[in-house]
């Protein structure tokens, strides 16, 4: 299962633990974690995933694998700036968006876009239920799970 964490490449410490927490139980389910590579949420979700054992991939927006934070076994390098969102989003099976600003929500939208579902944790709302709302990080893993396994929240 490849299952993409999205989120605010700077975060505060409640950020940083559910986010950590979240990449903690994917890689105990036996998911790749990807995510965008940097600090922040993306980090913190890597650092819990190895902290399990799991495999995490980073697909970077720069020129150079040593942006990769230090927690990414697997540094893709794109040199697309905010363009490697489309390649975040379209690696997933499910994504599980923690918190976030503009960025977050483009990829957001990217999923919506592309049909993959996007559990959310603390993110942007929707007037419609255009994401599925997770009340905490296990809420959100089991639902991610449950997409990529047999394609229902």
């Amino acid at each position: 299962m490849q299952i993409v964490v999205i989120g605010a490449a700077i975060c505060g410490l409640r950020v940083s633990a559910i986010a950590e927490r979240v990449g903690f139980l994917l890689a105990k389910e036996g998911a790749t974690l990807i995510c965008g590579g940097l600090g922040g949420v993306m980090e913190a979700a890597a650092r819990g995933a190895k902290n399990a054992g799991g495999t995490t991939v980073g697909i970077l927006p720069g020129f150079s694998a040593n942006e990769a934070n230090d927690y990414i076994d697997v540094k893709i390098v794109t040199g697309l700036g905010h363009a490697r969102n489309v390649l975040v989003v379209r690696s997933a099976e499910a994504i599980i968006a923690i918190s976030g600003g503009y960025g977050t929500l483009s990829e957001i939208a990217l999923a919506l876009k592309m049909g993959i579902p996007v559990i959310g944790l603390d993110t942007w709302e929707f007037e419609e239920d255009l994401i599925e709302v997770a009340r905490d990080p296990e809420d959100a893993v089991q639902k991610a799970i449950n997409v990529a396994i047999g394609g229902l929240i």
